[in-house]
């Protein structure tokens, strides 16, 4: 029996195993896809918000050249982290479920191969992000081949027309990669302006871009339907359709509560955050933990890795302390 078992390989699960390693608890990581997968899904050429030390985990520093490090620079850093605390990681396993137990939990896995595994753990936390559950438009055409919600890189799209649907960081950084690359790019968004956290330097560069008729935007403005070759949009003058080949929908991520459902964890109506004590991240379900932004609820912004790194040595402590 294995003392804690964590699901979820992001950073934020990562810290957790490290912190519980170092209370000399047993420690097992499940991930269903590879280490930090969150992270691997980001945009190929991604420059992250945080400098180097806040993204820190263990207290192993986090070098660079840069004042910023890219997306390459994090999957370094946290394979070598990794491997430093011999942290055990089963990658590419997926949890299908986990059930109480007399003296803990019992969780069931299926591998990549198919095979079906069981674990039981005295304690269990819940480190999934949000990332495989992308806000959808809820319009026609939005499950087309030729729509995505995950945005890697430009190169694929040059002299292709493409519609960006948001108006935060994300959708910002894609129009300004996808115009660089030769794409005929259009932003489509919801509100009146972009959104006030789009990121200070970045912010003029593409209003530049829009002001220079390089970059197209449609304020108050959604998509109503999407085809093969258009893409339909409601404008404040009626709806137009547009000739367009790809389309990315960069409209945010929402909470899968199933699994934490399924073990007796409730939420806030309001704000979908689980019932936990701030203090020690223990849910309302005795043993059972939430570390990094599963804790936010329907507002992920609320916690990044720089707040939710520090969640595994609260739960270490509160663990080690019954033990």
């Amino acid at each position: 029996m294995k003392d804690v078992v964590i699901i979820g390989a992001g950073p934020c699960g990562l810290a957790a195993a490290i912190a519980c390693q170092r209370a000399g608890l047993d420690v097992l990581v499940i991930e269903k896809g590879p280490l930090v997968h969150s992270i691997y899904r980001y945009p190929t050429y991604m420059i992250f918000h945080s400098t180097p030390d806040l993204l820190e985990i263990g207290g192993i520093p986090f070098t660079t050249a840069n004042e910023k490090p890219t997306r390459q620079e994090a999957l370094s850093y946290y394979r070598l982290v990794a491997s430093r605390e011999q942290v055990p990681v089963h990658c590419y396993e997926t949890v299908t479920a986990a059930e109480k137990s007399a003296d803990g939990f019992v969780v069931s896995t299926t591998d990549r191969f198919g095979e079906k595994h069981r674990y039981a753990s005295r304690y269990l936390v819940i480190a999934t992000g949000y990332f495989d559950h992308p806000n959808r438009l809820q319009v026609p055409g939005e499950d087309l081949p030729k729509v995505s919600s995950f945005y890697k890189e430009a190169h694929p799209y040059a002299g292709m027309k493409v519609a960006v649907v948001g108006a935060n960081n994300s959708a910002v950084d894609a129009a300004l990669e996808l115009e660089r690359a030769g794409a005929e790019v259009t932003v489509i968004c919801r509100g009146a302006e972009l959104s006030e956290k789009v990121k200070a330097w970045t912010r003029p560069i593409f209003e530049s871009m829009v002001k220079k008729g390089r970059i197209h935007i449609h304020y108050k403005s959604t998509v109503e339907a999407i085809s093969e070759r258009t893409i339909e949009i409601r404008t404040e003058d009626g709806v137009i359709s547009l000739e367009n080949d790809f389309v990315f929908t960069l409209i945010g991520y929402r909470p899968d509560r199933t699994f934490l459902q399924s073990l007796g964890v409730t939420s806030d109506p309001q704000s979908g955050v689980p019932e936990h004590h701030p203090e020690t991240m223990e849910t309302n379900v005795p043993g059972v933990y939430i570390a990094g932004v599963v804790a936010a609820g329907n507002h992920a912004n609320a916690i990044f890795i720089e707040n939710g790194r520090h969640h595994g040595e609260q739960i270490a402590r509160h663990i080690r302390s019954l033990t």
